[in-house]
């Protein structure tokens, strides 16, 4: 059942910008796209709130979150799993 619900869901890959809150990252996602009229690539950021159930993000990871219920005001998606951890001591 689990599974089947999470199909459906959007996944992102971003960086995480800010883990200075508790349970909560700012992750980065960016994006590329040719422009309709000068076919050059363009790129542009958004900005998502995630919820980091165990604080195990930290800046400059890369990470996946998924697209859940809401949790809070801003928090719309929670984070999947890490996918690189960052290299910043």
């Amino acid at each position: 059942m689990d599974q089947k619900r999470s199909m459906n869901r959007k996944q992102l890959t971003g960086e995480v910008v800010s883990n200075a809150m508790d349970k909560t990252v700012i992750v980065k996602v960016e994006r590329r796209f040719p422009h309709p009229r000068y076919n050059k690539y363009v790129k542009k950021s958004k900005r998502y709130y995630a919820h980091d159930e165990k604080n195990t993000c930290s800046n400059g990871d890369l990470i996946l979150i998924e697209e859940s219920k809401p949790i809070s005001k801003n928090k719309r998606w929670v984070v999947k799993n890490l996918v690189k951890k960052s290299e910043k001591i």
